[in-house]
């Protein structure tokens, strides 16, 4: 029987070839042997190699060899930026300055052209490249076209513009609806006469654009305009402009010549009766009209009657007098009320319109309180007002957009501003759960009249009392003078 290739007949280990592979019982190995970690029997090596083909040998994973390790990209994700050096960056700055003369008007004449000049600057430079590169005539024609057209729009633009330019708005305070008037005024101051000139002043998000006739030297000219004022807010006026340029608009050349000028649109209001409400006795108020017999406010002298307190019976007087006299007084007392706007639309039914009710209502109690010589408080979303006048009450309405609000964190803001509250009237929609207004109301003392004012259209109007608790409601801004003149507040 022949001897199989490779394996000598002594039954000993063959020698590894000397140009290093390995040989063929060596390569193959069965599944189940790797499984168990035992290499194949050379004569099974040579059985599975007649049936199937060779394979790549596997390499024998030994327990003891060390785990492999990959390197950390900690070091590439701590990786920073060098900082400037601080003698560098002075010295960068310290030649911006030197060469501002230099670069500036070049910034300043390059900041002239629109984006419409520099597209048609574009291509006139293509065109004359292509033109050259190509030696087509037509090339070249539209090239040169295009930056003689720029060139003389520039042209057009340079000069310099002595004028006297002036906004009036007057007033600077109205309410939704008022009409708002302005007027502009621009004067030649220059030698000489001026051409047809362009004034821009913007208002809010649009422009009002004036184009101004030719001024001789000296001469005056007026405009009107008109701010629309349907909305509440700050309207800013201004700044007015001077543009020079070409009639294509491929150079505009702007100079301001005014500042800013706020245009505040005060939320609509209604007149009330005076108030007369949220009075609590304090001995460090102020002093009214109501007389007492218990205060600090001496006021005179009276004849005893039953009932009276003995303990203020001035006996010098009684001795002098004959007859038993009592000490009067005068109440002293204080008034501040706290008003707690929420001015998210989405607790009102009516959305803005409604959140904008809301906002006059609670404007509309404010100016009354502060005619009446109360003190008060005003706290809507990021807006507050705090013993101050009612102009300034309600510029800090004006102020207020309309958004998400937390009243608990309202009435904590309005606690701090105001703590001897006397009354609080927080004004929502009908959407506000009232146990989120109690629980916002809670945080006040309990000798506090405590009210919620909502603005529900699909509700009647009228006054509720729950516990502790007035509930007042209305349609309209028209509502709050009747429910207020029944007392509703006292």
């Amino acid at each position: 029987m022949s001897t199989p290739t490779g394996s000598p007949r002594d039954g000993s280990t063959p020698e590894s070839p000397r140009d290093g592979t390995v040989p063929d019982q060596e390569r193959t190995v069965r599944r189940a042997d790797l499984r168990s970690g035992r290499q194949a029997a050379p004569e099974a090596g040579r059985r599975a190699q007649r049936g199937r083909r060779r394979t790549r040998p596997l390499p024998r994973v030994s327990a003891g060899l060390p785990a492999l390790r990959l390197p950390s990209l900690t070091g590439f994700e701590r990786f920073t930026a060098p900082a400037v050096p601080e003698g560098l960056r002075t010295r960068v700055h310290d030649l911006r300055d030197r060469t501002r003369p230099v670069w500036a008007p070049v910034a300043g004449l390059l900041g002239w052209v629109s984006p419409l000049g520099w597209a048609v600057l574009t291509l006139g430079i293509v065109g004359w490249v292509v033109g050259r590169w190509t030696g087509w005539t037509e090339w070249l024609m539209i090239g040169a076209a295009a930056l003689v057209l720029v060139l003389c729009c520039v042209l057009l633009a340079i000069g310099r513009t002595r004028v006297t330019v002036t906004t009036d708005l007057e007033p600077v305070r109205v309410s939704v609806g008022e009409p708002a008037t302005g007027r502009i005024t621009v004067t030649n101051e220059s030698g000489r006469g001026m051409l047809p000139l362009l004034v821009e002043l913007p208002v809010g998000v649009s422009a009002a654009r004036f184009t101004l006739p030719p001024l001789g030297s000296g001469r005056a000219h007026e405009e009107l305009f008109v701010v629309p004022t349907h909305r509440r807010g700050v309207i800013p006026v201004g700044p007015a402009r001077t543009v020079q340029g070409d009639p294509l608009g491929l150079v505009r050349r702007t100079e301001r010549w005014t500042e800013v000028t706020d245009l505040y649109v005060h939320p609509r209001t209604v007149s009330l009766e005076s108030l007369g409400a949220g009075l609590l006795r304090d001995l460090e108020g102020e002093t009214t009209q109501d007389l007492s017999m218990s205060d600090l406010a001496f006021h005179a002298l009276r004849e005893y009657q039953p009932g009276d307190d003995r303990r203020y019976i001035h006996w010098r007087s009684s001795a002098k007098a004959g007859r038993l006299l009592v000490r009067q007084f005068l109440d002293t007392r204080r008034s501040h009320l706290c008003l707690v706007v929420d001015a998210d639309p989405e607790q009102y039914d009516g959305g803005e319109d409604e959140a904008e009710t809301g906002i006059s209502a609670a404007a509309s109690v404010a100016v009354r309180a502060i005619r009446d010589e109360q003190d008060t408080t005003v706290v809507c979303r990021d807006q507050t007002a705090s013993r101050t006048t009612a102009s300034l009450t309600l510029d800090a309405l004006a102020r207020v957009e309309l958004g998400s609000s937390d009243v608990f964190g309202r009435c904590t803001e309005a606690l701090a501003l105001a703590p001897d509250t006397s009354i609080v009237v927080l004004v929502t929609g009908p959407r506000r759960p009232l146990i989120e207004a109690q629980r916002a109301l809670a945080q006040f003392e309990l000798e506090v009249t405590k009210v919620v004012l909502t603005i529900d259209a699909a509700q009647q109007t009228g006054v509720q009392h729950l516990g502790g608790l007035v509930r007042l409601n209305i349609r309209r801004i028209e509502d709050l003078r009747a429910v207020l003149a029944s007392g509703a507040l006292v």
